[in-house]
């Protein structure tokens, strides 16, 4: 995709993005699409969500899987970008025994640090493999109260000083919350200003006149693991 496309598509979803907040909480519905014939494998959504809301190491909220397609002789290679799907119907806010997890009104699956008692049942009732464990590693070791690793994190737009690591209690479950302290400023998710393939699309699903609402509704969509019921919110175009 040439650059000036590239930015025509960012002004829409940017219009779209302003027209989803300006309605109340409960009738929006994020929604984010992934153009798999334009993901290039670069990892630049995985780097720049590492960024933006300082992971520890080992931790990615959204990886890039690689997959093998058609048979022998005849193969080839697909890059899937896995972020949290934001399941219509989670499996891991019904797990969580203290409710430190649930769905919003506008569909995203949040996570509460200051209730989470760690106790990992949500990591496996995901079927995805979207959560993971806040190990309290750093990755500068002991010079890390030196470098950017104590900065305050703006996940979830919460702008206390953490009292620990990455401003989560060690051992708390952790996971893709599409950047909502971004959206919520009226900027778009950090993976989908950093793809270089221009192969991420966000914006609200019950707005039919997004540009994600007419993605979905070609004929070369699906969603991951779909027949498990949990009715995803990241959508794939092939």
């Amino acid at each position: 995709m040439d650059m000036t496309a590239h930015m025509d598509i960012m002004a829409v979803m940017k219009a779209d993005l302003e027209r989803a907040l300006a309605k109340p909480l409960d009738q929006r519905r994020w929604a984010m699409v992934i153009d798999l014939r334009r993901c290039i494998g670069c990892h630049a959504c995985t780097t720049g969500c590492m960024s933006e809301n300082l992971t520890p190491p080992h931790m990615q909220y959204r990886p890039v899987r690689e997959e093998e397609t058609g048979r022998f002789p005849a193969t080839g290679l697909r890059f899937l970008p896995r972020p949290c799907m934001q399941c219509d119907n989670p499996g891991c806010t019904r797990v969580c025994p203290v409710k430190a997890t649930w769905k919003r009104e506008d569909g995203l699956v949040t996570i509460d640090y200051r209730k989470c008692i760690g106790c990992r049942y949500c990591l496996v009732a995901c079927p995805y493999g979207a959560r993971s464990t806040d190990t309290g590693e750093y990755y500068t070791g002991e010079f890390h109260a030196r470098t950017y690793e104590v900065e305050n994190s703006g996940e979830y737009g919460k702008t206390f000083r953490r009292r620990s690591h990455w401003h989560s209690p060690v051992g708390n479950a952790r996971k893709c919350h599409f950047c909502i302290h971004r959206v919520e400023k009226g900027e778009l998710t950090r993976c989908t200003t950093t793809c270089l393939g221009g192969a991420t699309f966000f914006g609200d699903l019950n707005d039919p006149k997004a540009l994600v609402t007419k993605l979905i509704a070609k004929g070369n969509v699906f969603t991951y693991k779909e027949e498990l019921g949990t009715r995803p919110m990241v959508f794939y175009l092939l």
